[in-house]
């Protein structure tokens, strides 16, 4: 009889899971789901060496193990420290979490362009996600931002770099998907950009997947740029048979109406890439007909995209009342109490479908 593997027991926002050695803190708060896990920019499943880049997903450790209870002196990264037997972790119930990712919010946007209207990552961009919720009103940077001479990366992918914010998500990708890498990070400190040194084009079978695993609009596609945006888009699962070795052809089509706009790889509910894609799935097979269709794609997470796709869509976990740890939240206003229509009987938000006229009081 095998031994049965010895299991962690990890503590984030009051809520205790097990999980097996070796896994990250980041990881673990994912296996409970909802706002309990970190946000994340740099790293990425699928590429080793990625995280540890960006600090969005800094915690608490208030207590490091049962052998050594004693809290970490500083914030970590979730994403570069492991669990420990008994370890208790603090992500949105730490003030000091929440302050130093409004912070890095501020730091990652002193340079980012206000490009959201025109960008055509806008709707699913994570930075986007981070700067409303610890984005400020305003900037108290007074100096001149940073800017860049424009790199011709070839036909498929449009860079720019006034956008980037260093993750190297992309850098990862060419060096272990792709046999040749041709692009890094050159230069140092402010001056750092993305660039090929020589003005070499990416051509690579597989490069097509930087524009995946980039968190911002950094690096886009040159064949949708400008064509639309992805909320007016209809997301649907098509595969084909692919004979590229590495890729399974398993995509996304963007439709509006009978037209194909873009092709993506699918990804999953924390937006990382479930299955490489092939350049050749990715930008020239744009037809109906060179795809078998599944269905609607399910969109899992909060965004924009979910908007009138109806199909498959997940209501968000609520964690707010195992975070509180059992503590209902104070409600500074009962509608019942105000209201001259509402039924004290009934709670709206909990009606299974639309409200009808029936759910309301009728004044005689």
């Amino acid at each position: 009889m095998a031994e049965e593997k010895k299991l962690f027991k990890v503590t984030i926002d009051n809520i205790t899971i097990d999980v097996e050695p070796g896994t990250s803190i980041l990881q673990a708060a994912r296996k409970i789901g909802g706002d309990v896990a970190p946000p994340a920019m740099c790293y990425y499943t699928k590429l080793k060496g990625s995280g540890g880049k960006c600090r969005t997903c800094l915690v608490e450790v208030a207590a490091g193990s049962t052998a050594d209870p004693r809290p970490m002196p500083k914030l970590v990264a979730s994403c570069r420290t492991n669990v420990m037997d008994g370890m208790v972790v603090k992500n949105i119930t730490s003030e000091k979490v929440i302050d130093a990712r409004n912070g890095v919010v501020e730091m990652l946007l002193i340079n980012h362009p206000l490009d959201c209207p025109i960008c055509d990552q806008a709707g699913e961009c994570s930075l986007q996600d981070l700067g409303y919720e610890h984005g400020k009103p305003g900037t108290r940077y007074e100096f001149d931002r940073r800017t860049f001479h424009k790199h011709d990366l070839g036909p498929y992918i449009q860079l720019h770099m006034t956008r980037c914010i260093l993750c190297y998500r992309c850098v990862f990708t060419a060096d272990q998907l792709t046999e040749k890498r041709v692009h890094g990070v050159l230069d140092r400190g402010d001056h750092s950009e993305i660039a090929t040194y020589i003005q070499q084009s990416l051509d690579n079978d597989f490069i097509g997947n930087i524009i995946d695993v980039c968190p911002v609009g950094a690096l886009t596609d040159k064949t949708f740029r400008f064509k639309n945006r992805v909320w007016f888009l209809k997301p649907v699962d098509a595969h084909r048979n692919c004979t590229h070795e590495k890729c399974k052809g398993h995509v996304t089509l963007w439709y509006r109406g009978d037209e194909v706009f873009r092709v993506t790889a699918r990804k999953d509910q924390w937006g990382e890439v479930e299955d490489w894609i092939c350049n050749e799935c990715r930008f020239e097979k744009k037809k109906t007909a060179d795809w078998e269709i599944e269905g609607p794609t399910k969109i899992n997470r909060h965004s924009v995209i979910s908007q009138g796709h109806y199909v498959g869509v997940h209501k968000p976990q609520e964690v707010l009342y195992d975070v509180m740890d059992g503590r209902k939240p104070k409600l500074l206003m009962d509608i019942h109490s105000v209201s001259e229509v509402n039924r004290p009987d009934i709670d709206l938000s909990e009606i299974n479908g639309p409200a009808h006229s029936t759910d309301f009081k009728h004044k005689d």
